[in-house]
Protein backbone atom coordinates (compact mmCIF):
# COMPACT_ATOMS: atom_id res chain seq x y z
CA UNK A 1 0.00 0.00 0.00
CA UNK A 2 1.66 3.59 -1.09
CA UNK A 3 0.55 6.53 0.92
CA UNK A 4 1.26 10.25 0.06
CA UNK A 5 1.25 13.51 1.68
CA UNK A 6 -0.71 16.57 -0.17
CA UNK A 7 0.52 19.89 1.48
CA UNK A 8 -1.46 22.96 0.83
CA UNK A 9 0.56 26.22 0.40
CA UNK A 10 -1.64 28.07 2.55
CA UNK A 11 -5.61 27.87 3.98
CA UNK A 12 -8.13 27.62 1.63
CA UNK A 13 -11.32 29.72 2.79
CA UNK A 14 -14.66 30.53 2.64
CA UNK A 15 -15.93 33.75 3.15
CA UNK A 16 -17.88 35.78 0.83
CA UNK A 17 -16.10 33.87 -1.56
CA UNK A 18 -14.03 30.47 -1.86
CA UNK A 19 -10.01 31.36 -1.98
CA UNK A 20 -8.04 28.72 -3.33
CA UNK A 21 -4.94 27.61 -2.40
CA UNK A 22 -4.27 23.81 -3.23
CA UNK A 23 -1.62 21.62 -4.58
CA UNK A 24 -1.91 18.46 -5.59
CA UNK A 25 1.75 16.90 -5.66
CA UNK A 26 3.74 15.36 -2.78
CA UNK A 27 5.31 18.93 -1.51
CA UNK A 28 4.72 22.53 -2.26
CA UNK A 29 5.16 23.23 -5.81
CA UNK A 30 5.86 26.51 -7.19
CA UNK A 31 4.47 25.56 -10.27
CA UNK A 32 1.23 23.34 -11.69
CA UNK A 33 2.91 23.59 -15.49
CA UNK A 34 5.34 25.96 -17.50
CA UNK A 35 5.52 25.50 -21.40
CA UNK A 36 4.75 27.30 -24.02
CA UNK A 37 1.15 26.42 -26.26
CA UNK A 38 1.48 24.96 -29.03
CA UNK A 39 -1.56 26.76 -30.88
CA UNK A 40 -0.93 30.20 -29.97
CA UNK A 41 -3.23 32.12 -31.34
CA UNK A 42 -6.00 29.72 -31.29
CA UNK A 43 -5.50 29.51 -27.19
CA UNK A 44 -5.26 32.98 -26.66
CA UNK A 45 -8.90 33.92 -28.35
CA UNK A 46 -10.08 30.89 -26.43
CA UNK A 47 -8.75 32.10 -22.88
CA UNK A 48 -10.25 35.80 -23.99
CA UNK A 49 -13.55 34.00 -24.57
CA UNK A 50 -13.81 32.19 -21.45
CA UNK A 51 -12.73 35.52 -19.74
CA UNK A 52 -15.67 37.42 -21.93
CA UNK A 53 -18.35 35.04 -20.22
CA UNK A 54 -16.32 35.69 -16.70
CA UNK A 55 -17.35 39.37 -17.32
CA UNK A 56 -20.74 39.66 -18.83
CA UNK A 57 -24.55 39.45 -17.36
CA UNK A 58 -26.88 37.93 -20.01
CA UNK A 59 -29.54 38.16 -18.30
CA UNK A 60 -30.75 42.26 -17.07
CA UNK A 61 -27.04 43.10 -18.62
CA UNK A 62 -24.90 45.61 -15.91
CA UNK A 63 -21.22 46.91 -15.91
CA UNK A 64 -18.68 44.19 -16.26
CA UNK A 65 -18.63 41.78 -13.16
CA UNK A 66 -15.40 39.45 -12.68
CA UNK A 67 -12.79 38.21 -15.08
CA UNK A 68 -11.70 34.93 -12.92
CA UNK A 69 -11.33 31.84 -14.91
CA UNK A 70 -10.73 28.63 -12.74
CA UNK A 71 -7.58 27.58 -13.98
CA UNK A 72 -6.88 23.58 -13.40
CA UNK A 73 -3.63 21.51 -14.06
CA UNK A 74 -4.75 17.61 -14.93
CA UNK A 75 -1.93 14.79 -15.73
CA UNK A 76 -1.77 16.22 -19.17
CA UNK A 77 -3.90 18.93 -19.88
CA UNK A 78 -5.00 22.30 -18.64
CA UNK A 79 -8.46 23.47 -18.20
CA UNK A 80 -9.93 26.90 -17.64
CA UNK A 81 -13.47 27.44 -16.71
CA UNK A 82 -15.83 29.95 -15.96
CA UNK A 83 -19.51 31.20 -15.29
CA UNK A 84 -21.29 34.24 -16.37
CA UNK A 85 -22.19 36.93 -14.00
CA UNK A 86 -25.76 35.65 -14.08
CA UNK A 87 -24.11 32.02 -13.68
CA UNK A 88 -26.57 30.68 -16.71
CA UNK A 89 -23.60 30.05 -19.06
CA UNK A 90 -20.27 27.79 -18.25
CA UNK A 91 -17.35 27.90 -20.30
CA UNK A 92 -14.57 26.56 -20.44
CA UNK A 93 -11.76 25.91 -22.88
CA UNK A 94 -9.81 22.38 -22.55
CA UNK A 95 -6.16 22.45 -23.33
CA UNK A 96 -5.49 18.77 -24.42
CA UNK A 97 -2.21 17.15 -24.79
CA UNK A 98 -0.94 17.97 -28.13
CA UNK A 99 -1.70 21.40 -27.13
CA UNK A 100 1.07 22.03 -24.64
CA UNK A 101 5.17 22.00 -24.69
CA UNK A 102 6.09 21.71 -21.54
CA UNK A 103 5.95 20.05 -17.95
CA UNK A 104 2.88 19.37 -15.56
CA UNK A 105 4.76 19.35 -12.57
CA UNK A 106 1.75 18.83 -10.05
CA UNK A 107 -1.91 18.81 -10.20
CA UNK A 108 -3.55 21.50 -9.02
CA UNK A 109 -6.05 24.58 -8.92
CA UNK A 110 -6.34 28.33 -8.96
CA UNK A 111 -8.54 31.32 -10.14
CA UNK A 112 -6.79 34.54 -11.16
CA UNK A 113 -7.95 37.97 -12.59
CA UNK A 114 -7.56 38.19 -16.32
CA UNK A 115 -6.94 42.00 -16.24
CA UNK A 116 -7.43 44.41 -19.11
CA UNK A 117 -3.68 44.20 -19.68
CA UNK A 118 -3.74 40.62 -20.26
CA UNK A 119 -6.62 40.84 -22.62
CA UNK A 120 -4.58 43.32 -24.55
CA UNK A 121 -1.80 40.97 -24.87
CA UNK A 122 -3.70 37.78 -25.83
CA UNK A 123 -5.38 39.88 -28.28
CA UNK A 124 -2.31 40.59 -30.02
CA UNK A 125 -1.00 37.02 -30.06
CA UNK A 126 -1.18 35.50 -33.56
CA UNK A 127 -0.80 32.11 -35.07
CA UNK A 128 2.82 31.81 -35.24
CA UNK A 129 3.66 33.98 -32.04
CA UNK A 130 5.30 32.16 -28.79
CA UNK A 131 2.47 32.08 -25.69
CA UNK A 132 4.24 30.88 -22.78
CA UNK A 133 1.93 29.91 -19.63
CA UNK A 134 2.97 29.46 -16.00
CA UNK A 135 0.09 28.49 -13.73
CA UNK A 136 1.09 28.22 -9.96
CA UNK A 137 -1.17 28.16 -6.58
CA UNK A 138 -0.97 31.77 -6.67
CA UNK A 139 -0.80 33.56 -9.94
CA UNK A 140 -1.02 32.67 -13.82
CA UNK A 141 1.76 34.17 -15.92
CA UNK A 142 1.77 35.01 -19.36
CA UNK A 143 4.63 35.81 -21.63
CA UNK A 144 3.79 37.18 -25.01
CA UNK A 145 6.14 39.47 -27.58
CA UNK A 146 5.01 42.10 -25.43
CA UNK A 147 6.63 41.02 -22.28
CA UNK A 148 5.62 38.63 -19.04
CA UNK A 149 2.23 39.84 -17.11
CA UNK A 150 1.11 38.12 -14.31
CA UNK A 151 -2.25 37.52 -12.71
CA UNK A 152 -2.93 36.89 -9.11
CA UNK A 153 -4.85 34.30 -7.54
CA UNK A 154 -8.23 36.33 -6.56
CA UNK A 155 -11.54 34.80 -4.06
CA UNK A 156 -13.55 32.47 -6.18
CA UNK A 157 -17.41 33.51 -6.03
CA UNK A 158 -19.04 31.02 -3.77
CA UNK A 159 -21.96 31.19 -6.17
CA UNK A 160 -19.20 29.19 -8.74
CA UNK A 161 -19.06 26.14 -6.64
CA UNK A 162 -23.31 25.56 -6.88
CA UNK A 163 -22.64 26.49 -10.33
CA UNK A 164 -19.95 23.83 -10.85
CA UNK A 165 -21.75 20.93 -9.18
CA UNK A 166 -25.25 21.75 -11.26
CA UNK A 167 -23.24 21.77 -14.44
CA UNK A 168 -21.45 18.71 -13.82
CA UNK A 169 -25.28 16.97 -12.99
CA UNK A 170 -26.87 18.39 -15.91
CA UNK A 171 -24.31 17.83 -18.59
CA UNK A 172 -23.85 13.78 -17.65
CA UNK A 173 -26.97 13.52 -19.40
CA UNK A 174 -26.23 15.01 -22.44
CA UNK A 175 -25.35 12.72 -25.81
CA UNK A 176 -23.69 14.22 -28.89
CA UNK A 177 -26.73 15.48 -30.94
CA UNK A 178 -25.49 17.31 -34.12
CA UNK A 179 -22.15 17.75 -35.46
CA UNK A 180 -21.74 21.01 -38.07
CA UNK A 181 -18.60 21.58 -40.81
CA UNK A 182 -16.76 24.89 -39.64
CA UNK A 183 -18.73 26.60 -42.56
CA UNK A 184 -22.14 25.38 -41.49
CA UNK A 185 -21.19 26.13 -38.03
CA UNK A 186 -20.12 29.67 -39.07
CA UNK A 187 -23.24 30.46 -41.16
CA UNK A 188 -25.64 29.49 -38.21
CA UNK A 189 -23.32 31.20 -35.34
CA UNK A 190 -23.24 34.83 -37.64
CA UNK A 191 -26.64 34.91 -37.85
CA UNK A 192 -27.81 34.50 -34.51
CA UNK A 193 -28.46 37.89 -32.68
CA UNK A 194 -26.38 39.09 -29.98
CA UNK A 195 -29.82 40.12 -27.72
CA UNK A 196 -31.96 37.41 -28.66
CA UNK A 197 -33.29 35.94 -25.61
CA UNK A 198 -35.68 33.82 -26.55
CA UNK A 199 -35.75 29.82 -26.41
CA UNK A 200 -35.33 28.68 -29.82
CA UNK A 201 -34.67 24.63 -30.64
CA UNK A 202 -32.29 23.60 -33.74
CA UNK A 203 -33.67 20.79 -35.34
CA UNK A 204 -31.17 18.73 -37.50
CA UNK A 205 -31.54 19.75 -41.29
CA UNK A 206 -29.14 18.20 -43.59
CA UNK A 207 -25.74 19.14 -42.48
CA UNK A 208 -26.79 21.97 -40.63
CA UNK A 209 -29.28 22.75 -37.89
CA UNK A 210 -32.49 24.77 -38.60
CA UNK A 211 -34.49 26.84 -35.70
CA UNK A 212 -37.67 26.72 -34.42
CA UNK A 213 -39.61 28.05 -31.83
CA UNK A 214 -41.28 24.21 -30.85
CA UNK A 215 -39.51 21.31 -29.71
CA UNK A 216 -39.72 18.64 -31.71
CA UNK A 217 -38.58 14.83 -30.99
CA UNK A 218 -34.65 15.22 -31.67
CA UNK A 219 -34.40 18.68 -31.37
CA UNK A 220 -31.23 20.36 -29.40
CA UNK A 221 -32.56 23.43 -27.25
CA UNK A 222 -30.79 27.07 -27.88
CA UNK A 223 -31.52 29.13 -24.76
CA UNK A 224 -30.94 32.82 -25.40
CA UNK A 225 -28.93 32.19 -28.90
CA UNK A 226 -27.04 35.37 -27.86
CA UNK A 227 -25.41 33.71 -25.16
CA UNK A 228 -23.12 31.72 -28.08
CA UNK A 229 -22.01 35.54 -29.33
CA UNK A 230 -18.46 34.79 -27.48
CA UNK A 231 -17.83 31.75 -29.60
CA UNK A 232 -17.42 33.67 -33.00
CA UNK A 233 -13.82 34.58 -32.51
CA UNK A 234 -12.71 30.85 -32.52
CA UNK A 235 -14.91 30.18 -35.72
CA UNK A 236 -11.37 30.93 -37.73
CA UNK A 237 -9.63 28.02 -35.90
CA UNK A 238 -11.85 25.62 -35.24
CA UNK A 239 -12.57 22.18 -37.13
CA UNK A 240 -16.24 21.62 -36.02
CA UNK A 241 -19.04 22.61 -33.70
CA UNK A 242 -20.42 19.69 -31.76
CA UNK A 243 -23.88 20.03 -29.82
CA UNK A 244 -24.57 18.23 -26.91
CA UNK A 245 -27.94 17.94 -25.17
CA UNK A 246 -30.42 15.96 -23.50
CA UNK A 247 -33.11 13.77 -25.55
CA UNK A 248 -36.88 16.29 -25.65
CA UNK A 249 -39.84 15.49 -27.48
CA UNK A 250 -42.64 17.29 -28.82
CA UNK A 251 -44.05 19.35 -25.96
CA UNK A 252 -41.14 19.34 -23.91
CA UNK A 253 -39.93 22.14 -21.29
CA UNK A 254 -36.76 24.00 -22.10
CA UNK A 255 -33.24 22.56 -21.36
CA UNK A 256 -30.02 23.05 -21.26
CA UNK A 257 -27.10 22.18 -24.25
CA UNK A 258 -23.51 22.58 -24.28
CA UNK A 259 -21.99 23.99 -27.77
CA UNK A 260 -18.76 23.18 -28.29
CA UNK A 261 -16.28 23.98 -30.78
CA UNK A 262 -12.56 22.08 -30.88
CA UNK A 263 -9.40 22.01 -33.35
CA UNK A 264 -7.03 18.90 -32.83
CA UNK A 265 -5.67 20.68 -29.44
CA UNK A 266 -8.42 22.60 -28.09
CA UNK A 267 -11.57 22.28 -27.25
CA UNK A 268 -13.89 25.60 -26.04
CA UNK A 269 -17.37 24.71 -25.10
CA UNK A 270 -20.72 27.20 -23.68
CA UNK A 271 -22.94 25.57 -21.68
CA UNK A 272 -25.92 26.88 -21.57
CA UNK A 273 -28.98 27.17 -18.55
CA UNK A 274 -32.36 26.41 -19.55
CA UNK A 275 -33.91 29.93 -19.61
CA UNK A 276 -31.81 33.20 -19.89
CA UNK A 277 -32.82 34.16 -16.58
CA UNK A 278 -32.01 30.65 -14.99
CA UNK A 279 -28.59 30.90 -13.17
CA UNK A 280 -26.83 27.26 -12.93
CA UNK A 281 -26.31 27.62 -9.59
CA UNK A 282 -30.14 27.49 -8.57
CA UNK A 283 -31.27 24.36 -10.49
CA UNK A 284 -31.39 21.99 -8.29
CA UNK A 285 -30.38 18.58 -10.35
CA UNK A 286 -27.93 17.97 -7.04
CA UNK A 287 -30.10 17.49 -4.13
CA UNK A 288 -31.90 14.36 -4.99
CA UNK A 289 -27.94 12.75 -5.48
CA UNK A 290 -26.85 14.34 -1.72
CA UNK A 291 -30.24 13.03 0.04
CA UNK A 292 -28.76 9.33 1.15
CA UNK A 293 -27.37 9.03 4.03
CA UNK A 294 -24.56 7.53 2.76
CA UNK A 295 -23.62 10.17 0.32
CA UNK A 296 -21.02 11.75 2.12
CA UNK A 297 -19.48 8.85 3.66
CA UNK A 298 -19.47 7.68 0.04
CA UNK A 299 -17.83 10.54 -1.23
CA UNK A 300 -14.82 10.85 1.13
CA UNK A 301 -14.19 7.35 0.32
CA UNK A 302 -14.59 8.13 -3.20
CA UNK A 303 -12.23 10.83 -3.13
CA UNK A 304 -9.44 8.85 -1.95
CA UNK A 305 -9.79 6.62 -4.94
CA UNK A 306 -9.66 9.34 -7.23
CA UNK A 307 -6.57 9.78 -9.43
CA UNK A 308 -5.09 11.75 -11.70
CA UNK A 309 -6.15 10.27 -15.09
CA UNK A 310 -7.26 12.56 -17.50
CA UNK A 311 -11.12 11.44 -17.43
CA UNK A 312 -12.66 9.36 -14.02
CA UNK A 313 -13.44 5.85 -14.37
CA UNK A 314 -17.00 4.90 -13.19
CA UNK A 315 -16.22 1.57 -13.34
CA UNK A 316 -13.27 1.44 -11.80
CA UNK A 317 -14.38 3.19 -8.96
CA UNK A 318 -17.05 0.50 -8.31
CA UNK A 319 -14.56 -2.34 -8.32
CA UNK A 320 -12.13 -0.40 -5.74
CA UNK A 321 -14.71 1.24 -3.64
CA UNK A 322 -17.43 -1.71 -3.81
CA UNK A 323 -20.12 0.64 -4.59
CA UNK A 324 -22.67 -0.12 -6.88
CA UNK A 325 -22.19 2.73 -9.80
CA UNK A 326 -25.85 4.68 -8.69
CA UNK A 327 -24.03 5.14 -5.43
CA UNK A 328 -19.95 6.23 -7.28
CA UNK A 329 -22.17 8.42 -9.18
CA UNK A 330 -23.73 10.09 -6.40
CA UNK A 331 -20.47 10.31 -4.61
CA UNK A 332 -19.35 12.02 -7.11
CA UNK A 333 -22.14 14.55 -7.38
CA UNK A 334 -21.63 14.76 -3.29
CA UNK A 335 -17.71 16.08 -4.35
CA UNK A 336 -19.37 18.22 -7.36
CA UNK A 337 -21.00 20.39 -4.71
CA UNK A 338 -17.69 21.07 -3.67
CA UNK A 339 -15.84 21.71 -6.70
CA UNK A 340 -14.06 18.49 -6.88
CA UNK A 341 -15.82 17.21 -10.26
CA UNK A 342 -16.79 18.21 -13.45
CA UNK A 343 -18.13 16.38 -16.68
CA UNK A 344 -16.78 16.38 -20.08
CA UNK A 345 -18.94 16.10 -22.81
CA UNK A 346 -16.69 15.22 -25.47
CA UNK A 347 -15.45 12.50 -23.60
CA UNK A 348 -18.42 11.53 -21.89
CA UNK A 349 -16.31 11.09 -18.69
CA UNK A 350 -15.73 12.94 -15.28
CA UNK A 351 -12.61 15.10 -14.15
CA UNK A 352 -11.67 16.39 -11.27
CA UNK A 353 -10.11 19.49 -9.61
CA UNK A 354 -8.24 20.15 -6.71
CA UNK A 355 -10.43 22.20 -4.55
CA UNK A 356 -10.65 21.69 -0.70
CA UNK A 357 -13.19 19.16 -0.32
CA UNK A 358 -15.55 19.74 3.04
CA UNK A 359 -18.64 18.16 3.51
CA UNK A 360 -20.00 20.63 5.39
CA UNK A 361 -19.67 22.68 2.25
CA UNK A 362 -22.84 21.06 0.94
CA UNK A 363 -25.49 21.93 3.60
CA UNK A 364 -24.10 25.77 3.24
CA UNK A 365 -24.66 25.34 -0.92
CA UNK A 366 -28.00 23.68 -0.62
CA UNK A 367 -30.52 25.79 1.26
CA UNK A 368 -33.31 23.18 0.29
CA UNK A 369 -31.04 20.20 1.23
CA UNK A 370 -30.70 21.71 5.06
CA UNK A 371 -34.33 22.96 4.76
CA UNK A 372 -35.12 19.02 3.70
CA UNK A 373 -33.22 17.64 6.83
CA UNK A 374 -34.40 20.28 9.50
CA UNK A 375 -38.10 18.70 8.71
CA UNK A 376 -36.99 15.19 9.02
CA UNK A 377 -35.20 15.89 12.37
CA UNK A 378 -38.50 17.68 13.56
CA UNK A 379 -40.42 14.37 12.50
CA UNK A 380 -42.53 16.62 10.32
CA UNK A 381 -43.00 13.81 7.99
CA UNK A 382 -45.40 11.13 8.01
CA UNK A 383 -45.42 8.59 5.64
CA UNK A 384 -47.58 6.86 3.84
CA UNK A 385 -47.91 3.81 1.32
CA UNK A 386 -48.24 6.10 -1.77
CA UNK A 387 -48.33 9.72 -0.53
CA UNK A 388 -46.96 10.98 2.64
CA UNK A 389 -47.89 14.33 4.60
CA UNK A 390 -45.20 17.35 5.72
CA UNK A 391 -46.27 19.42 8.01
CA UNK A 392 -43.81 22.96 7.43
CA UNK A 393 -45.19 26.29 9.43
CA UNK A 394 -48.91 26.10 9.67
CA UNK A 395 -49.42 24.18 6.44
CA UNK A 396 -49.40 20.30 5.35
CA UNK A 397 -48.58 19.07 1.89
CA UNK A 398 -48.69 15.78 0.76
CA UNK A 399 -45.86 14.37 -1.55
CA UNK A 400 -46.81 11.56 -4.21
CA UNK A 401 -43.88 8.62 -3.86
CA UNK A 402 -44.32 7.59 -7.45
CA UNK A 403 -42.97 11.28 -8.72
CA UNK A 404 -42.22 12.86 -5.55
CA UNK A 405 -44.84 15.96 -6.71
CA UNK A 406 -45.87 17.97 -3.88
CA UNK A 407 -48.82 20.43 -3.09
CA UNK A 408 -46.56 23.04 -2.50
CA UNK A 409 -46.29 26.51 -4.36
CA UNK A 410 -42.62 25.32 -5.33
CA UNK A 411 -43.93 22.33 -7.22
CA UNK A 412 -46.71 24.22 -8.88
CA UNK A 413 -44.59 26.70 -10.52
CA UNK A 414 -41.45 24.40 -11.54
CA UNK A 415 -43.14 21.31 -11.82
CA UNK A 416 -39.58 19.59 -11.15
CA UNK A 417 -37.62 21.82 -13.97
CA UNK A 418 -35.52 23.13 -11.06
CA UNK A 419 -35.39 19.77 -8.90
CA UNK A 420 -37.33 18.68 -5.52
CA UNK A 421 -38.59 21.21 -3.67
CA UNK A 422 -38.01 20.96 0.43
CA UNK A 423 -40.65 18.66 1.30
CA UNK A 424 -39.95 16.10 -1.21
CA UNK A 425 -36.26 15.62 -0.15
CA UNK A 426 -37.55 15.36 3.21
CA UNK A 427 -39.97 12.54 2.30
CA UNK A 428 -37.12 11.02 0.20
CA UNK A 429 -34.82 10.91 3.04
CA UNK A 430 -37.51 9.17 5.18
CA UNK A 431 -38.71 6.90 2.79
CA UNK A 432 -35.26 5.56 2.06
CA UNK A 433 -34.51 5.08 5.32
CA UNK A 434 -37.56 3.34 6.90
CA UNK A 435 -37.66 1.26 3.58
CA UNK A 436 -41.38 2.60 2.63
CA UNK A 437 -41.76 1.67 -1.03
CA UNK A 438 -41.34 4.67 -3.06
Amino acid sequence: MVSAAYSYLGSSTLDGGLTLQTSGGPAAHPRFFTGFLTDPGAAATGLLAVAEVARTRYFRPVSPASLDPVVTAGSDRLRFESFSGCCGVYARLDVLPGGLDGEILAHGTTNVDVNPPLQRALTRVGKTDPLHVAVGPDDLTVTTFGGELVERRVPLPSRWLRGFAEAQVITSRFDARAELSIADARTLLQRLSATDRSVLWAVPAGRSLRLTSRPLPGAICLPGAGRLVALRPFLRYAGRLTVHGPAVAAGSGPVASTWELSTPTLRLSLTLSPEPYRGFSGEGAVLESLAGDEAADDAELISALLSWDPAIDVAVLVSESGLDAARVRDALTQLGTAGRVGYDVAEAGYFHRTLPYAADVVAKMNPRLAAAQALVEAGAVTTGADVSAVRSGDEVYHVRHEAFSCTCAWWAKHRGERGPCKHALAVRMVVTRSGVPA
